[in-house]
């Protein structure tokens, strides 16, 4: 009955109507007259179970996606021959969608329990008008009815198929997501009972014996991010793990945490926390897993036993201590930390870890990797690259920076913020935490002497001066390939500073139909470039001469140190839409422990010359001058106080919606044979213009929440505070002033794909850093072997391409990176090309 009124007082929604109708059928399903008109205001992933019987690694997972009309909402299963639209960010919050098919799913195992799943849907890419009127989602009323369950189920966080009892996160494994995940919260007074525990030293004792042992009184000092094991068929509700490295006065030991205690106390036991534990079990140490190096501590490591807390057998019972609790004469030690200065990163070993602390000048997009160790169920990593400065050289660090389980910290790093990671390798480790700006008040770290002279630094700067270095986004990858190519003969992929192995040109299609949104993939293919084109950038821009020609890039080699994309859609022909439980597999393929091959030289940018005509004046980062003296608390809000915002704004002017747009190349050459051989082409990947979304633009901090919108990844819930696809028009790209299309064609001239090359041309491009710094005769070919485009007054594309006449005949392999941006956004850029002379046959 209440429904019914609810129908009366709704009659003039469609999908109410499109619901009730579906409820009544006899067949269980229901298709309108004309497709439903709907907006999705969350997507949410779980894996499916062995019923499932996934057909390949993409359907090991299922999603549940609520829609509304504006006036009602419902949350829906998709159908798994849908799961692609979600995978290609077809599918994402916020966008519309035209629904043409729904059925009602009941689960026979269980009483009262079905749902409405959606057979048929399509895309909308029409402004999302549902949602303009839309202030607050919440109050939107649910559908429910009686031969549909209870009212209660659509509101549970907690997915509608296989009996699953929580949600992943959409685009990876590591984070938490979700209500099932308790926040992190300051812990309550507590009185706790100190005079019989046991130290980590007498652990052993216990291990061998049936006697329970005492409680542990510890600190923590590392935590690893999750790690999620679940398999369909498997049977545990919660499968997740987290390693934590724990001590006392006699020593260092790991502990573990299990299933269902990890989403209710991973948030909360966070490094430094000091922790009372009863009722844990005892255990030999899994060796093969990743490890903190713990060198600095003057602890013994007890590496043969681990501490396991579980929920149940028996039910672990945790304390967290409040820090105006701990006494001293428990004689807990104290968080340390492994500062290393930009200047000093040179001189470490080669698998030493260290922390950093710097400002941020870059933040690239987030991107994904495949794992491809695990079969399924499929898994990704997700990762950013971010340049980081603090005053000790003139290059930045560069950090590749893998989802850590702090997706709060992951998503908000952004330029002018100061960022400390823990237990990097300049790749971030398992062990890997994050802080930014509003994170540092009351952490560890902020008495180390290095964090204090980095705030002392950070007084001279002038936030105006910083600001005009700053860059987002764009497309990023690192380290640059190396001088010569060697195929790559492993089964596992390109090994971090290797060449990728080679991809025959006409398999080429294949790899990148199986792309999902923001997938990285790096691939080599050889033959002839018979084709090149060079574009303007942007379209509209008129014919002026690049700032490159007055300012330099200037470079300086160094070498340590440890990256991403651009923007295309599909061919013409057709368009390329396209957890083990084991530690062992996780371990040796993670790319958390990628490091650069010591053979490759690193080249920096430098910016000592334009350091030298800068005006260094007091800094406005902090009120007041500091005394000489600085208590840590002090320190601590110099770290989290964020800079304000500058008065001049005078860079940030945007141009006009640029992105892939059509635009007739100003200059081209074809081979001599080219006419007559694409007439025997039956497979040519072809590509749109430049997406936008590849070249890099500069930060201002008016446009930041559009800005980390843009280069995040899609979120899993729409808010009306998010900005909209629509608020895209504040785009202020870097100097770049034009690309080139290339054409290759395959040895056996059946096969050709286009892709584009970027060169760098200024200083300010983030892919600056780690460009070839030495001078060449800006042939196109040295152009294309170095990435960028050398200073010369005279420079233009035709002069460019004059010289293109040296790719006749020459066999080359080049190097592609690739990216789905989206449906549709298929971005594929030719980081470089080896000519003849460069490419080493394999013994």
């Amino acid at each position: 009955m209440a429904n019914r009124k609810n129908s009366e007082s709704g009659g003039e929604s469609e999908l109410l109507s499109a619901l009730e109708q579906l409820s009544s059928s006899r067949t269980l399903r229901f298709k309108p007259v004309s497709p439903l008109r709907v907006a999705v205001l969350a997507l949410d992933r779980y894996l499916v179970d062995a019923r499932a019987a996934p057909d390949s690694d993409s359907n090991s997972y299922s999603y549940d996606v609520t829609i509304t009309d504006g006036t009602w909402r419902v949350k829906c299963w998709l159908a798994p021959g849908l799961n692609r639209m979600v995978q290609v960010n077809s599918l994402r919050c916020g966008s519309r969608a035209l629904i043409a098919h729904l059925s009602l799913v009941h689960d026979e195992t269980r009483l009262r329990r079905s749902c409405v799943c959606i057979e048929e849907a399509r895309s909308d890419s029409s402004d999302p008008d549902i949602l303009l009127a839309i202030k607050d989602p919440d109050a939107i009323r649910w559908w429910t009815h009686e031969s549909v369950g209870s009212s209660v189920m659509p509101l549970a966080d907690v997915p509608l198929q296989y009996n699953r009892r929580h949600y992943l996160s959409l685009w990876n494994n590591e984070d938490p997501h979700g209500a099932l995940w308790l926040p992190f919260t300051p812990p309550p007074d507590v009185a706790i009972d100190v005079s019989k525990i046991s130290l980590l030293g007498d652990l052993d004792v216990f291990l061998a014996s049936s006697r329970r042992p005492f409680p542990l009184l510890v600190r923590v000092l590392h935590r690893s991010r999750l790690r999620y094991y679940g398999k369909p068929g498997q049977n545990i509700d919660f499968p997740f793990q987290a390693y934590f490295e724990v001590a006392d006065q006699s020593g260092v030991m790991s502990m573990v945490l299990w299933n269902d205690l990890c989403p209710e106390w991973y948030q909360r036991l966070v490094v430094g926390s000091v922790l009372y534990l009863q009722h844990y079990k005892l255990k030999r140490s899994y060796q093969n897993r990743s490890r903190p190096q713990l060198s600095t501590l003057p602890l013994i490591s007890f590496s043969s036993t681990e501490i396991c807390l579980n929920p149940r057998s028996p039910s672990a019972v945790i304390t967290v201590i409040p820090p105006k609790s701990v006494q001293p004469q428990w004689s807990l030690p104290e968080v340390t930390y492994n500062f290393s200065t930009r200047c000093e990163v040179e001189s470490l070993a080669r698998n030493q870890a260290c922390d950093i602390i710097g400002l941020v000048t870059y933040v690239s997009r987030v991107e994904r990797i495949r794992n491809r160790a695990n079969t399924v169920p499929e898994k990704f990593w997700t990762y950013r690259w971010v340049h980081a400065v603090d005053g000790t050289s003139d290059s930045p660090f560069i950090l590749e920076i893998f989802a850590s389980s702090q997706p709060e910290i992951f998503n908000n790093i952004s330029p002018m913020t100061y960022v400390v990671c823990s237990a990097l390798y300049l790749t971030s480790s398992t062990e890997t935490q994050l802080f930014v700006t509003g994170c540092h008040r009351k952490q560890p770290y902020v008495s180390d002497p290095k964090v204090k002279a980095f705030i002392q630094w950070t007084k001279t700067l002038k936030d105006s001066v910083v600001l005009r270095k700053t860059t987002v986004g764009g497309q990023y990858c690192y380290p640059p390939p190396p001088p010569t190519f060697t195929p790559n003969t492993t089964s596992n992929g390109a090994s971090e500073g290797a060449s990728p192995s080679l991809m025959a040109v006409g398999d080429l299609r294949k790899e990148l139909e199986s792309l999902q949104y923001r997938e990285h993939r790096r691939v080599a293919v050889q033959g002839h470039i018979t084709a090149v084109q060079y574009h303007r950038w942007p379209p509209e821009a008129p014919h002026t001469t690049p700032q490159s020609e007055q300012r330099p890039v200037e470079h300086d080699p160094v070498g340590v140190a440890r990256g991403s994309t651009s923007s295309f859609g599909t061919g013409a022909q057709r368009q390329g839409e396209t957890s083990s439980a084991s530690s062992r597999s996780e371990v040796a393929n993670s790319p958390k422990r990628r490091r650069v091959e010591q053979g490759v030289q690193r080249q920096y940018w430098t910016r000592a010359k334009r350091q030298l005509e800068r005006q260094v004046k007091p800094a406005d980062l902090h009120e007041d001058e500091e005394t000489k003296r600085r208590s840590d608390e002090e320190d601590s809000e110099g770290l989290s106080t964020p800079s304000p915002q500058p008065a001049d704004n005078s860079e940030t002017g945007s141009p006009p919606d640029t992105q892939q747009s059509s635009t007739q190349p100003v200059a081209s050459w074809e081979s001599s044979a080219w006419p007559l051989l694409k007439q025997d082409v039956t497979d040519h990947v072809r590509c749109a213009s430049l997406d936008r979304e590849s070249v890099p633009e500069k930060f201002r901090f008016d446009d930041r929440d559009v800005l980390l919108h843009r280069v995040n990844l899609s979120p899993a819930k729409w808010s009306p505070d998010l900005p909209s696809d629509t608020n895209s028009d504040t785009h202020t790209p870097v100097n770049f002033t034009g690309y080139l299309t290339l054409t290759l064609l395959g040895l056996n001239q059946q096969a050709a794909v286009d892709s584009l090359f970027l060169p760098v041309f200024c200083a300010e491009d983030p892919r600056a850093v780690g460009t070839s710094y030495g001078l060449h005769d800006n042939t196109l070919m040295s152009c294309l072997s170095t990435g960028r485009v050398c200073t010369q007054a005279n420079f233009s594309p035709e002069t460019l391409l004059s010289s293109a006449s040296a790719l006749e005949d020459e066999r080359v392999v080049c190097v592609l990176d690739v990216c789905l941006l989206g449906e549709n956004r298929l971005e594929m850029i030719c980081s470089k090309v080896y000519r003849t002379a460069d490419i080493i046959t394999p013994v």
